[in-house]
């Protein structure tokens, strides 16, 4: 019988308040704290400064919380939506994609290129590290929530989360933990980045490469492991979820940013 994931994603309730502080929270504050220190020494490498660094802080953070949530509200639940245009502001209740906070990124690195008149490739190069950890640790905070879980298998490798189907454990079916395949996806990412950081000179890697690494082999496998992800909202008979139809955007324009990349001199920063 598969094993059992049942780990109450409260850790405790704060005294006299009442309010949880979930494993989930910690992991996103982690996002947050190891992200921005990340771009920060991507930034002073790069003759930029501290100032430069704080200065994407809430943009950062206002792309990641509002790109991932609209997308997931436009994306995934816009029937729900539509029935109740306040549940769009309900954050607390949960409902987040990472293809909007991938969108909300975007935008907040190109007011951030204008401001500080880098390079818009430049600037995403040097968060591309930060994106990596992010994808890593937030499938994490999703495993720690018995959420995003794998579809039913028979196979070896399920687990059985009944937090999720809200059934008795023996009840409960097996299912693949995609979440713990997209967190090994984010690792593989992030230590490619690292190494092609080291193997390219640094300062002296091709403007864009980085980024181009990072949409292909992110969304590639992002692409792959949605065949094992459960639907939501969305029917069987489609061949592509609507995740993989997300990632499609996102690795096309990886592949093409790398061609690009190709077709000019090294340069450096």
């Amino acid at each position: 019988m598969a094993p059992v994931w049942d780990l109450d994603p409260v850790i405790f309730q704060v005294p006299g308040l009442g309010l949880p502080v979930r494993y989930y929270g910690l992991i996103f504050g982690l996002v947050l704290v190891g992200g921005f220190f990340l771009f920060r020494r991507q930034i002073l490498r790069g003759r930029g400064t501290d100032d430069e660094a704080f200065d994407f802080l809430l943009p950062g953070v206002l792309g990641v919380v509002l790109g991932a949530r609209f997308g997931h509200v436009f994306f995934y639940n816009l029937d729900r939506l539509l029935a109740d245009p306040a549940w769009l502001f309900r954050i607390w209740e949960g409902g987040l994609a990472s293809h909007g906070a991938a969108a909300g990124l975007a935008l907040a690195l190109f007011h951030h290129s204008r401001r500080w008149k880098r390079p818009f490739w430049d600037v995403c190069d040097r968060f591309s590290f930060s994106a990596a950890l992010g994808a890593t640790l937030v499938r994490l905070g999703n495993f720690l929530n018995s959420e995003i879980v794998g579809r039913i298998t028979d196979s070896r490798f399920g687990l059985r989360f009944p937090r999720y189907d809200h059934l008795p454990p023996e009840l409960t079916p097996a299912r693949f933990p995609s979440q713990l395949l997209e967190f090994g996806l984010g690792l593989a990412v992030l230590g490619t980045l690292f190494w092609l950081d080291a193997r390219l000179g640094r300062e002296k890697r091709p403007q864009g490469l980085l980024t181009a690494a990072f949409l292909i082999m992110y969304f590639t496998g992002r692409f792959l492991v949605e065949f094992v992800k459960e639907r939501h909202g969305q029917v069987d008979s489609f061949i592509l979820s609507r995740g993989q139809l997300l990632s499609l955007p996102g690795l096309v324009l990886g592949l093409a940013l790398l061609w690009f990349v190709r077709q000019k001199p090294r340069a450096e920063y």
